[in-house]
C-alpha cells in the first residue's frame, strides 16, 4: 500500500487557534506534515473491513508519527501526532478544540471531499476514497520534518 507526505505551512486557522489545539505549546507551528496512507479498500461504507482497514492504517500512522517526533525532539522541536479518530493530540495535554485532518488536506493540497454519513472523506487524485489521512504538527521548519519524514520512510 502506498504512502504519501507533504509538509506545509500552517493554515491561519492553525496559527490562530494554536493555544486551542495545543495549550502546552509556547511555541510557533511552523509546519503540518501530511500523512496519506493508501487503504486496500474505499472507505466510502462503513464495512467491518473498512473499519479494520482504517484502524490498521490508524496505528501505522501512530507509530510513523511517534518515530519522526521523536527525531524532531531529538533536534530541540515541538512535535505533535493527532490522533485521526479523535483530532487529539496523542503527546500533549488536549485543548478546548480538536484538529479535523480533512479540513486540513482540503486546505493544504486543494482535495475534493466526499460526504457520506455525516462524516466528510478526501477524494485522492489516485485513490479515489481508498485514502487514510494523518497530520503532525511542528516547531521545525517544513524542510526539516521531510527530510526526518524521509529517511524514517525510506529506511528498511
Amino acid at each position: 500500500m502506498g504512502i504519501e507526505y507533504s509538509a506545509h505551512l500552517p493554515s491561519e486557522f492553525i496559527i490562530s487557534h494554536l493555544h486551542q489545539l495545543l495549550p502546552d505549546w509556547h511555541v510557533p507551528a511552523l509546519s503540518v506534515l501530511i500523512v496519506m496512507q493508501q487503504s486496500s479498500v474505499g472507505l466510502l461504507q462503513r464495512t467491518t473491513e473498512t473499519e479494520i482497514q482504517k484502524q490498521q492504517l490508524r496505528q501505522r500512522f501512530i507509530k510513523l508519527g511517534q518515530e519522526i517526533s521523536k527525531r524532531l525532539r531529538q533536534q530541540d522541536y515541538h512535535a505533535e501526532i493527532f490522533d485521526p479518530k479523535t483530532g487529539q493530540p496523542l503527546l500533549s495535554q488536549p485543548g478546548q478544540m480538536t484538529l479535523d485532518d480533512v479540513a486540513v488536506v482540503r486546505s493544504s493540497l486543494g482535495y475534493p471531499l466526499v460526504e457520506t454519513g455525516g462524516c466528510w472523506l478526501i477524494q485522492h487524485p489516485n485513490w479515489g476514497t481508498g485514502v487514510f489521512p494523518g497530520v503532525l504538527m511542528s516547531s521545525a521548519e517544513p524542510d526539516v520534518v521531510v527530510a526526518i519524514a524521509h529517511h524514517i520512510t525510506s529506511s528498511p
